[in-house]
């Protein structure tokens, strides 16, 4: 069983770190919060360095990486928005303070991943934490929790980055959901998570309802229910959904129930993730699979033949007698039916 990380775990391991932060470079929050990038820069421990988005890695939630060294390296691609940067060179030096502390790695033993979930999203958390003061926040985010527009909001109020606001927004949900950061292609550009297996960055959701009116209307606004999509066609449960435009973006803001932009809103019907329907170009077995997809033709094996969609390397005949494929070796010269049946 995956443990998904919920946003108030997160948020705890971030005020841990930023006490070791405090700890280990008095007074460095409020600098950071200046310019990351740029103070982050004249730590001589550290290398940090631009470098072009595709080399920045995406095992991280941004587009950036951590190198433990030594020397330490924090790599920040160079696409990036001034406020983009900032962000993701502290996710960074979150993954830096993380890997240099024992007492911050404790954290990780009691989940089933090792940590590996909860390190990321404490990196988003904290770096949120040094962009975003709490009064701000708790200005435009009431107890209710946010809706699509307030998110867009405290964006324009603020001088941090989108994904930073996505970040303390997740921390607002009043059910498990979803905060999405969408570019014009309706891919994910960043996702914060509360509750529910996350997205990964890149991950095409331009087509799924409410997402797809959004886009198609111009305006970016739309709400309603949606399934999101994982790997492989696997959808998640059923959501209540709502965006607004935020920039040149889309931001989705997505809850399982009690959505703050309704009256009353029951729990979504927790279906679970859904399997791809898929026909086998071979036996013509209708078929659904969790299984990973072929690389090459991104269509997981079928459970009757064992095969994906890929052209077989050796031509085949199927034979009347036992309706089993052979390759033309099983098949006398003149024969229909393979060896073994005639």
């Amino acid at each position: 069983m995956v443990n998904y990380v919920l946003a108030a775990t997160a948020r705890h391991q971030a005020t841990a770190m930023l006490a070791e932060l405090e700890t280990h470079t008095p007074g460095a929050a409020q600098r950071l919060a200046r310019s990351a990038f740029t103070e982050l820069q004249t730590w001589p421990e550290l290398t940090v360095d631009l470098v072009p988005e595709s080399q920045a890695g995406s095992r991280c939630s941004v587009a950036g990486a951590y190198d433990v060294g030594p020397p330490a390296r924090i790599s920040v691609a160079e696409a990036a928005s001034p406020a983009r940067r900032d962000f993701t060179a502290l996710h960074e030096l979150g993954h830096h303070l993380q890997k240099n502390s024992f007492d911050l790695m404790t954290a990780f033993e009691s989940q089933s991943d090792g940590g590996l979930q909860l390190e990321d999203a404490a990196c988003d958390a904290f770096a949120a934490e040094i962009l975003l003061p709490t009064p701000l926040v708790d200005h435009h985010l009431d107890a209710t929790g946010p809706t699509a527009d307030t998110v867009a909001d405290l964006w324009r109020a603020g001088a941090a980055s989108r994904m930073a606001v996505c970040v303390r927004a997740v921390q607002h949900l009043p059910a498990p959901g979803h905060i999405l950061l969408l570019d014009n292609g309706g891919r994910v550009a960043f996702a914060a998570s509360h509750g529910l297996p996350p997205l990964r960055r890149g991950s095409f959701q331009g087509d799924i309802p409410v997402i797809d009116r959004a886009r198609a209307s111009g305006r970016g606004r739309a709400q309603g229910r949606t399934q999101v999509r994982y790997r492989d066609g696997i959808l998640g449960r059923e959501l209540h959904a709502q965006t607004a435009p935020m920039g040149s973006y889309l931001v989705a803001v997505l809850v399982t129930d009690s959505a703050p932009w309704r009256r009353f809103t029951p729990p979504t019907k927790d279906t679970g993730p859904q399997a791809g329907d898929y026909l086998c170009a071979h036996c013509d077995e209708e078929y659904r699979s969790f299984d990973p997809a072929c690389s090459a033709c991104r269509v997981p094996h079928c459970p009757e033949c064992g095969r994906c969609a890929c052209t077989p390397r050796v031509n085949e005949r199927l034979c009347p007698g036992c309706f089993i494929k052979h390759p033309p070796a099983m098949f006398a010269d003149g024969s229909d039916r393979c060896l073994d049946c005639s």
